[in-house]
């Protein structure tokens, strides 16, 4: 058996490097314990990751774990926090997931006209061989539904401005999402067993979700997963609908359960999976102001975990 995984790590900071890393050291080795006695628990062969906020903490994160652990990591974004893999198997073929599609256009993301010509967080592509599977992996970090204003503010000065930055977060997501279906193409192209795992910050009959899954028709639940077309070959299937309903949630936000953590497999890794499920880690609500946790020891986003059985 394989197992895979995302986790989004929560702003995995060093001691007061940025705004939302912990307070001070005890903290921070607080964080870091808690995270790897989850990861020790599940112990996956490879795992996706998001909200690097320092490659050394990623590093310090998988020396708790032991010495056959690997890291890789993409460019970080604004904020400085990054995706990126922690795995037992070797990781190559590491190339960073940039560009929107071909005939995308900028995409505005602020009042003052400012664009964007590829994606605002870079993902990573990674290559590992586990169990007879050589798949291909992307870890991703959509844009947040959790909105940033001017100055950096968590608040709008109205509902105006509120509606302005939804609809630029929106497009961002929906631009970010199209580049990486696109990147899954390629591979999907040269016969690649593909992998999208990450935070898509928003649930699975999201459009922006629903972008990377290309043709519809067929998803796991639904009368045509076992019934083989023409649009298998490129096709992504999100492994949420094989997570019992009652534990299909990765985030809780103003008290409302909602998955925005995501597995997406290709049709010959799809087949076989064994089961998915979303780690037993409790979580606390979270709402629009998420630098208030800075010093909390765990993340508010469970890890949503896949098992393949060997080829």
């Amino acid at each position: 058996m394989v197992r895979i995984g995302t986790w989004n790590l929560e702003n995995l900071f060093l001691p007061g490097q940025e705004q939302g890393a912990p307070d001070d050291q005890a903290a921070y080795d607080a964080k870091l314990d808690t995270l790897a006695e989850v990861i020790d628990g599940l112990h996956p062969e490879v795992l996706a990751v998001q909200e690097v906020g320092a490659p050394e903490a990623l590093d310090d994160l998988a020396g708790r774990l032991g010495q056959e652990w690997r890291t890789a990591l993409a460019d970080p974004d604004r904020r400085d926090i990054r995706v990126g893999f922690l795995s037992r198997a070797e990781l190559t073929h590491v190339e960073q997931v940039r560009d929107f599609p071909a005939g995308i256009g900028p995409v505005q993301v602020d009042d003052d006209l400012t664009t964007i010509h590829q994606l605002g967080r870079p993902g990573l592509r990674a290559r590992v061989r586990a169990g007879g599977h050589t798949l291909d992996l992307v870890s991703v970090h959509l844009k947040s539904k959790l909105l940033t204003f001017p100055d950096n503010r968590f608040s709008p000065r109205d509902e105006g401005e509120r509606v302005r930055y939804a609809v630029y977060a929106l497009h961002r997501r929906a631009a970010e999402a199209g580049g990486v279906r696109t990147y899954a193409t390629a591979l999907l192209d040269d016969h690649a067993d593909v992998v999208v795992a990450g935070d898509l910050n928003d649930e699975p009959e999201a459009a922006t979700t629903q972008i990377l899954l290309g043709p519809p028709g067929s998803e796991v639940g639904t009368i045509g997963f076992d019934r083989p077309d023409q649009g298998d070959a490129q096709r992504l299937w999100n492994t949420a609908g094989f997570i019992d309903p009652e534990h299909r949630w990765s985030r809780i936000y103003r008290g409302r359960r909602e998955l925005i953590d995501h597995v997406l497999c290709s049709e010959r890794v799809v087949k076989a999976v064994e089961q998915a499920f979303t780690a037993d880690v409790e979580v606390a609500s979270i709402d629009e102001f998420p630098t208030q946790r800075r010093n909390e020891p765990v993340s508010d986003h469970r890890p949503v975990v896949v098992d393949l059985a060997d080829a």
